[in-house]
């Protein structure tokens, strides 16, 4: 595209992206949290950058409502729409859920989960209460696919070097815990990479438990569906994600899951100025039909969405322009897993050859790749910089959980005594 040819507006609710693939490293503290985002406005110098939400899109006026996040909502016209909104964190109605649950879909809550599981460290290591401790030092995670592995790897990594520093916490003091419905883990990588992965977890001392899921967890108290009884501080949700639901207010055609309706070009169904790619897009997996499965869709994963955006940016120019639409079409290069320092999983695919690697290989792979997928070159020199220190440096383990509320010390230290207050009152009615 030409500069000037177009003008190029990008609303979201964030004045950045984030890679998601990284957010357990972030939260075991071997990637500084600053280097698992890219600014926005840095990267896209020529475009608009809006901090804020499209509430609603008018498709026959060709209009978008935009809440800022201050100020009053207002429209923005538009000639060519790109929905790529991402997914959230698929939830359901348990009790307790809301209340009590970590999600694992941004990096603030990757930070937070760090900062909180330090924090029950310190809790365990300042106070005699069997139960207080016991309740600090177990955590459970729910959701057995790459995330939720990957993050209790990485978490569980982190606490066992964590427990060094403290007198009176050990590894044999904390109780692991992930759950899944389904009756393996890591399901991306197959059967005998994820048979591995549980196996590798379990004599570290995670306790897996399949083909069950949790009932609620009211104010801590975990009731698994298998009997299982336990109470925790830490409840992590990782079962899985589903489109933002903010699609189903844009009149756009869906499909029984909730994502937009694309053909292979990305181009949404029915329309010829509208294009969706990522988790928020249900796109034919070319590659998968071609070999028989006529139901095959594009996961929602990194390596997808990454070559979709490619794809979709060469179709929107060529839309403006009249040209042909390229249909998006990418075999599958396979999946690697973190599973803490030095402990991976990973399976490469090159052509019809699978190659199944474990252990420190594996992690070197799962490095490698998403160190060369991270965009940009400022951040990939930046996170390589942080692995290469983690190599000569021991691993931080300040829990900084103050700074959800950093103006709480401030505001007790600004807000007027209670007796000196009552005296002021006294003068005031007196006078």
């Amino acid at each position: 595209m030409r500069y000037g040819e177009a003008t190029v507006t990008v609303v979201d609710p964030r004045s950045y992206m984030t890679y998601q693939p990284f957010l357990p490293e972030a939260a075991a503290g071997n990637i500084s949290p600053r280097h698992v985002v890219v600014p926005l406005r840095r990267v896209l110098p020529k475009a608009e950058v809006l901090t804020g939400r499209v509430t609603t899109i008018d498709q026959d006026r060709k209009v978008a409502t935009i809440a800022p996040l201050v100020g009053e909502a207002y429209e923005l016209p538009f000639d060519y729409l790109v929905i790529a909104m991402g997914a959230v964190s698929r939830t359901f109605p348990i009790p307790g859920l809301a209340e009590q649950g970590i999600g694992m879909k941004g990096i603030e809550e990757s930070i937070g989960l760090r900062n909180h599981v330090l924090e029950q460290l310190d809790k365990a290591d300042s106070t005699n209460d069997e139960e207080i401790r016991r309740k600090a030092l177990t955590f459970v995670f729910i959701g057995g696919g790459f995330a939720g592995a990957e993050t209790i790897g990485e978490v569980e990594d982190m606490a066992r070097d964590a427990a060094k520093y403290y007198k009176n916490v050990s590894r044999e003091d904390m109780r692991f815990v992930l759950v899944d419905a389904a009756d393996k883990i890591l399901p991306e990588v197959g059967p005998k990479l994820g048979q591995y992965g549980k196996e590798h977890l379990e004599g570290r001392g995670v306790e897996i438990y399949l083909s069950t899921s949790m009932d609620s967890c009211v104010d801590g108290h975990v009731v698994l569906k298998n009997g299982l009884e336990v109470d925790s501080n830490t409840i992590v949700w990782t079962a899985g994600v589903k489109p933002n639901p903010a699609l189903s207010r844009f009149g756009l055609p869906l499909g029984p899951r909730g994502h937009v309706d694309c053909e292979p070009t990305l181009q949404v169904k029915g329309t010829d100025y509208i294009w969706a790619a990522g988790d928020n897009a249900q796109v034919p997996d070319l590659v998968g039909r071609k070999a028989g499965n006529e139901n095959a869709w594009c996961p929602p994963n990194a390596q997808h969405a990454l070559r979709q955006a490619k794809v979709l940016g060469d179709n929107v120019v060529s839309g403006m322009r009249g040209f042909p639409q390229k249909e998006y079409e990418h075999a599958n290069k396979g999946a690697v897993a973190g599973l803490g320092l030095h402990k991976g999983v990973a399976m490469i695919v090159m052509g019809k050859m699978k190659i199944k690697l474990k252990g420190r290989l594996a992690w070197y792979m799962h490095r490698g790749y998403h160190g060369m997928a991270m965009p940009t070159f400022n951040r990939k020199i930046r996170v390589f910089a942080d692995w290469t220190l983690g190599m000569f440096l021991k691993r931080e383990v300040v829990s900084l959980g103050a700074m959800e509320n950093p103006r709480e010390e401030f505001y007790e230290a600004a807000k007027p005594a209670p007796v000196a207050a009552a005296k002021t009152e006294e003068k005031a009615k007196a006078s």
